[in-house]
């Protein structure tokens, strides 16, 4: 028998940490660039129009938020989670990559894929938001770029896969290690959800926007997208997750306080954060009521795992802080480190978060989703995910991640922790005049700015959305300053540089039940359980699709 890759100290070879590292490095240099528009937006909700200012390089409000969404939702935490969990791979099996080559193609194919998206966006050929439903038409460059980004996350997301079968063949009856066997249960994720995405892109808007064919059915196309968009933001959760089951206990000073519970939940978030697209189209006319119906009740089905995730977390750290010195039923939580940056944004981050679950259950109720489908209630509700629980623990994780990778300490402590906090603050104030906002009626995708329909009563919240979204964005440029910094600064003693934080489980994982380490029987079911849930619509509206919706352009 093997043991885990954690007990024999295995160490991430020099030639991983740099190809880790360009990953991460595409995926700063995306946020900060998308962030630029964060605070365009954000302040013209308040009538302070800086649109005005760079017209020769920017077109229009779309244009910017297109940019913005794209790059912040897209391409950051795409690049950051496949470099993540490369190293979650190698660093748990306590090997390299079986298939190291095509992992650099797979690398190689996303950055062309990003460069290709580039351009029609910055050229104003690509104002159809991250959402691109048709009929907004943008450039084939755009659709192609985005492909290529997809295609080469399969890439890697074979390389990963590859790697753990090599290593289940070599260590039979053996528990997988908790970090490898979560990330590429989110690899598996990934590869299934984007089926929708793909469909949707090859079949239809790519042959559209080359002239093969004239129009676009749109009905069938956000069946395809949401078939894709619901699970995507569980492929940007799952990481969080993976930080805060596998290695936040060890920061925290501690153990997993359940390895059984860990794989459970993320089996869970596999067999049910795919077949739950149908509660994005409850106003679509074209989705009978009854399977609206069905994917509300499997919406309501993700909660549990998400439930189990907040027990065994919370768990988890009240059994690290008691180990610590903490007391009382609330008491424990002063003896977290809490001036450990890395641990005090990944906290901030799950407080956060709780939030937006609770958002996320209006929004997957059918008639509550009636009154603020469409307001900006939506998009304060995503930030709280993507650009909360998702956003914050990434940038937690490389306080730690980047003097790992590069052999240097952390540049500044202190500031890492004020940034964190400065985060916490401007998403509070952000997102929570975003609901209310969406409460009061407000529209979303729309220049409020500009508006002439827009009541007294909008006012103090229009203000407070501008005041969040630039401590946000003061958070962003202090976060890339602090990478830079640390990326540029001098070597560091070995024993300075910080090692992966893998917490151990308080009960040894090899008694794990079997079935909660098993592939098979659970990849049966979330298959089965997509033809299910989809299978009969997308028969009919593929056998009833209509091509009869031009392309438009704001």
């Amino acid at each position: 028998m093997t043991i885990s890759a954690e007990r024999t100290g295995y160490q991430v070879t020099p030639e991983d940490k740099k190809f880790i590292g360009w990953h991460i490095f595409v995926a700063i240099a995306s946020l900060l660039v998308g962030s630029l528009f964060g605070p365009l937006q954000a302040l013209e909700f308040s009538g302070l129009d800086l649109y005005q200012y760079i017209a020769p390089l920017l077109e229009n409000y779309y244009q910017g938020l297109t940019i913005h969404g794209v790059l912040n939702a897209l391409v950051w935490t795409t690049f950051f989670i496949v470099g993540f969990t490369y190293l979650t791979t190698v660093k748990g099996l306590g090997r390299s990559l079986a298939t190291p080559r095509l992992n650099r193609f797979g690398f190689w194919t996303m950055v062309v894929g990003v460069f290709t998206t580039a351009v029609p966006l910055l050229i104003g050929e690509a104002t159809v938001l991250f959402t691109f439903y048709p009929p907004l038409k943008a450039s084939w460059a755009f659709y192609l770029g985005l492909t290529l980004v997809v295609v080469g996350s399969w890439i890697e997301g074979w390389g990963f896969i590859l790697t753990f079968r090599a290593w289940r063949k070599d260590n039979p009856g053996v528990r997988s290690p908790f970090i490898a066997f979560a990330g590429v249960i989110n690899t598996v994720m990934w590869q299934i959800a984007t089926l929708g995405v793909a469909v949707l892109i090859l079949t239809m808007l790519l042959p559209w926007s080359l002239g093969i064919i004239e129009a676009t059915d749109p009905q069938l196309a956000r069946t395809y997208f949401w078939f894709t968009g619901h699970p995507l933001v569980y492929f940007w959760l799952l990481p969080a997750y993976l930080s805060w089951y596998g290695m936040l206990p060890k920061q925290a000073g501690g153990k997993l306080f359940s390895d059984s519970l860990a794989r459970l939940a993320f089996w869970l978030f596999l067999l049910l954060s795919i077949p739950v697209g149908f509660h994005h189209q409850f106003v679509d006319p074209g989705v009978p009521s009854g399977w609206k119906f069905i994917h509300a009740g499997l919406t309501y089905g993700v909660f549990f795992p998400s439930m189990l995730t907040a027990f065994t977390v919370i768990a988890s750290l009240e059994y690290s802080a008691k180990q610590n010195g903490g007391k009382g039923v609330f008491g424990w939580m002063k003896a977290l480190p809490w001036r450990d940056a890395s641990v005090t944004a990944q906290l901030l981050a799950g407080i956060l978060f709780f939030f937006g679950g609770i958002g996320g259950i209006v929004n997957a109720s059918y008639n509550i989703n009636t009154v603020i489908h469409n307001t900006t209630w939506v998009p304060g509700h995503f930030h709280l995910t993507v650009a909360s629980a998702v956003t914050l623990s990434f940038m937690g994780i490389s306080f730690w991640l980047v003097p790992h990778l590069t052999g240097k300490k952390l540049h500044s402590p202190k500031l890492a922790l004020a940034q964190a906090w400065v985060w916490f603050v401007g998403m509070l104030i952000f997102s929570n005049a975003m609901h209310v906002l969406g409460l009061l009626g407000a529209p979303r995708r729309t220049p409020l700015g500009q508006a002439p329909y827009v009541p007294e009563e909008w006012s103090g919240h229009l203000l407070r959305v501008s005041i969040g979204g630039t401590i946000l964005f003061i958070s962003v440029l202090m976060y890339v300053y602090l990478m830079w910094k640390t990326m540029r600064g001098p070597k560091a003693d070995p024993e300075d540089v910080p090692d992966i934080p893998v917490a151990e489980s308080i009960r040894d994982p090899q008694l794990t039940p079997a079935w909660l380490d098993n592939f098979k029987p659970w990849m049966i079911a979330t298959i089965a359980l997509i033809l299910i849930a989809y299978g009969p619509q997308l028969i009919d509206q593929i056998g009833n699709i209509q091509l009869n919706s031009p392309g438009i352009s704001p």
